[in-house]
């Protein structure tokens, strides 16, 4: 089997425009979440937004892909590069804007003109970050709820073990603080509303943050050949769907363990091999609940656990690639990151509450999306 290695990664979260100063962060216990009123019709919240007004989809993706080269020592054009970029909300925010216009145009009986609404098609972001780097091979746009980011990654690599490519671009980008995002987690009442405090006792719910991380993956030949450093090396992956619910995670968590065992099975290891979990962590009552029962069944060993969403906030399809960044920053620095705004923990797991030094060899990382979709993947130094 071919053997697949991060090569570059380029990240921009509320924490931090880069990656460095969002890990730095990350570990000194700081957290991107305040409180801002982004929209004057609905109320103040808890948001990480990476600066003082919402982002921009396609100005985001082009900052993180630019990274991700620059880290890599990679220079466009890259013709034969496979791109694989997700995102869960996509063009929503422009999608809400258009709306607005044509009510506004119905209700002053003008004409509408929407300009050209064919660039803001789900599959766009991917396309325009394939030209951005002139590539001409495969090009991906995964969509899989909160499970988005690490199935790109895990599409990627697929592509690089089957030799349909040597090297791809892959994760997701998320810029979802619209008006209808907020209203739409307000009503269901999965908000928080003072910040996110995951696996907590007193936890309110997800606070919603925008974030990118992209990847640059090759096979190990090819890096080793242009000596290229290496972050880590993607083991296997594991991919399920729960079948059960909308948005509500199936109770006993059965596929999301069937994900976890297929991800150590695909990677040849089993759960003592596991030295950390990057968990999915909402911060919501139902996904802490289910994901700690998982944790605590399958990895009676005790492994470290933390999640970050509780200073990057929950970036939704771009969690999972945020999380695969920061576990592989835990692998190169042998450093677990912290579980920010935990204070009261409510389960009896390994909660990682301040930065810990610790022998990292092998990491898992877990996502979960709403309609039950469930993503794991292992990734080892």
């Amino acid at each position: 089997m071919v053997k697949v290695v991060v090569t570059g990664i380029g990240l921009i979260s509320a924490l931090g425009g880069s990656l460095e100063d969002s890990w730095q962060n990350l570990l000194a216990g700081k957290s991107g979440i305040q409180l801002h009123q982004p929209f004057p019709e609905l109320t103040p919240l808890p948001l990480g937004l990476i600066s003082q007004q919402p982002s921009e989809l396609t100005t985001l993706t082009q900052m993180v892909v630019s990274s991700a080269l620059q880290d890599s020592g990679l220079v466009s054009p890259l013709t034969d590069c496979a791109v694989v970029i997700g995102s869960s909300r996509s063009y929503q925010a422009s999608w809400e804007m258009l709306a607005r216009q044509m009510y506004e145009d119905a209700a002053n009986l003008r004409v509408s003109s929407f300009g050209n609404w064919l660039d803001t098609l789900p599959q766009m972001n991917a396309i325009t970050a394939a030209r951005q780097i002139g590539a001409s091979g495969i090009v991906l746009a995964p969509m899989a709820a909160c499970a988005t980011g690490i199935w790109a990654i895990a599409q990627a690599a697929l592509l690089i073990q089957t030799g349909q490519c040597q090297q791809a671009i892959a994760g997701a980008v998320e810029a979802p603080i619209t008006p209808l995002t907020l209203a739409g987690f307000q009503q269901m009442g999965a908000l928080a509303k003072t910040g996110a405090y995951p696996f907590d006792l007193h936890r309110e719910g997800l606070v919603l943050g925008e974030g990118a991380a992209v990847f640059v993956l090759e096979s190990a030949e090819l890096a080793k050949q242009r000596q290229a450093k290496v972050y880590g090396e993607i083991l296997g992956f594991g991919l399920t769907n729960d079948a059960y619910h909308g948005v509500l995670p199936e109770p006993e968590g059965k596929s999301v363990i069937a994900a976890i065992k297929q991800c150590l099975e695909r990677s040849c290891l089993s759960p003592a091999d596991i030295n950390y979990i990057h968990a999915h962590g909402t911060a919501t009552q139902l996904n802490d609940q289910m994901e700690s029962m998982v944790i605590q069944r399958l990895f009676p060993q005790r492994v470290a656990v933390s999640s970050t969403k509780g200073s990057s906030g929950h970036a939704l399809g771009a969690s999972g690639a945020l999380g695969v960044a920061f576990s592989l920053m835990a692998l190169k620095h042998q450093i677990l990151p912290p579980c920010i705004g935990l204070q009261h923990p409510e389960f009896d797991i390994d909660l990682v509450t301040a930065a810990r030094l610790s022998k990292i060899h092998q990491v898992l990382c877990l996502s979960f999306g709403f309609g039950g979709q469930n993503a794991a993947i292992a990734l080892a130094r």
